[in-house]
């Protein structure tokens, strides 16, 4: 089988990381802050927040929180933070996950405070220009300045990535809280969220990290007031029942020892490896993909490689339904691709594609060219019986 479905869960898993979840399940338990052993659970979570923090940018990494993946911990942070004065706006780009829009558009909260939707691109990219035509909607329709702006930084269905620097000044200039979701784009794509000066950053394991399904987490700058999604227990002060002051306590019940340890050694392989080196090696093969499929008449790609320098990318052959050509190339190919809107709805809206979706093809850093030319045969045969039924 060839595996190009990377962006929705990365596989293979180097070795490392299958070895961490079997020694974790093999030790005897570290329960929370509870007992002897609980050294053993300190010194993973630490280990791993310090890992994640070099990796991600973040200086201070005592502020990375474990929840069960990029989806919590996005309800986590949109539903918990304090957003000032009643219709004080939140600005979202068109190019945001299911995890983002259906919180925002959903959840309570956001009656008092209206999002608005900032366009942009076919390609993905949201543009200065974008940015304030949003910025000056929300205004206009509140009466009031925004108080934030959530950024998607890698696009999982183009693969744009979009320029933090920009969108980093804008923020400040225009005192927003700054929140990204770096779901697509860790491990992969360089991530620096402190010179962005990001106030919150998302990010899952499954995907870049190369850790399992299940971990992910969240950043968020200290001082900012962030009201938890769920309470229990921690083990720290079992007498304490109710919060204030802010001292609220963010990783609850028992975590996910196992992911956690899988995932500090999936962001260990990174760190080895190199993001650098990591992001060289997946543009070689995106390269590879965007010029085999631009010499294939009936393939219309979106998005080129000059524009759109992450691992994923999205295409459509012509006479033919996306999920019909996802099940051609897994049935009669042994290629596994992804077929539909790949919870992003908004952005197929700038793409002309809402009403179809696209088929999409993403790459790992085990991904090898032979998998690639395999992928561009079985392309070319699929657009040639296109034609002849034409």
């Amino acid at each position: 089988m060839i595996y190009l479905n990377n962006a929705a869960t990365s596989w293979p898993k180097p070795s490392s990381v299958c070895e961490a979840v079997q020694a974790c399940l093999m030790d005897t338990p570290a329960s929370q802050f509870r007992g002897g052993s609980a050294i053993l659970k300190k010194d993973t979570e630490e280990r791993c927040r310090e890992k994640l923090g070099k990796l991600l940018g973040i200086h201070a990494h005592d502020r990375i929180f474990f929840t069960s993946g990029a989806t919590e911990s996005l309800n986590t942070v949109l539903c918990g933070l304090d957003y000032g004065e009643e219709g004080r706006g939140i600005l979202a780009t068109q190019t945001e996950h299911n995890s983002v829009l259906r919180p925002l558009m959903n959840q309570p909260v956001f009656k008092k405070h209206p999002v608005t939707i900032i366009s942009c691109l076919e390609n993905g990219a949201v543009t200065r220009n974008a940015l304030e035509k949003g910025l000056k909607e929300a205004m206009e329709n509140t009466g009031k300045n925004p108080s934030a702006l959530i950024v998607n930084h890698c696009s999982n269905v183009t693969g744009y990535v979009q320029d933090m620097k920009l969108i980093g000044n804008f923020a400040r200039e225009n005192n927003l809280l700054l929140l990204v979701d770096v779901s697509q784009s860790a491990g992969c794509i360089p991530v620096d969220a402190d010179s962005w000066r990001a106030d919150g950053v998302i990010f899952t394991g499954h995907k870049s990290l190369l850790g399992i399904q299940g971990t992910g987490g969240f950043f968020i700058r200290k001082g900012l007031e962030l009201k938890p999604l769920k309470y229990g227990g921690t083990g720290r002060n079992s007498q304490q029942l109710t919060y204030e002051d802010g001292d609220y306590e963010y990783e609850v019940g028992t975590q996910n020892l196992p992911g956690i340890r899988a995932l500090l050694a999936g962001v260990e392989f990174v760190l080895e490896n190199g993001v650098d080196r990591i992001q060289e090696k997946e543009e070689r093969m995106m390269k590879l993909l965007y010029e085999g499929l631009g010499k294939i008449p009936g393939v219309q790609v979106y998005g080129s490689f000059a524009e759109c320098k992450g691992p994923v990318m999205s295409l459509n052959f012509q006479g033919l339904k996306a999920s019909d050509a996802a099940y051609i190339l897994e049935n009669g190919y042994e290629i596994t691709v992804r077929a539909g809107l790949h919870c992003s709805p908004l952005i197929h809206e700038a793409m002309g594609t809402k009403n179809s979706g696209t088929v999409r093809v993403s790459v790992s850093w085990f991904t090898k060219e032979e998998e690639i030319l395999a992928f561009l045969e079985a392309a070319g045969q699929i657009a040639v019986s296109l034609r002849g039924a034409d």
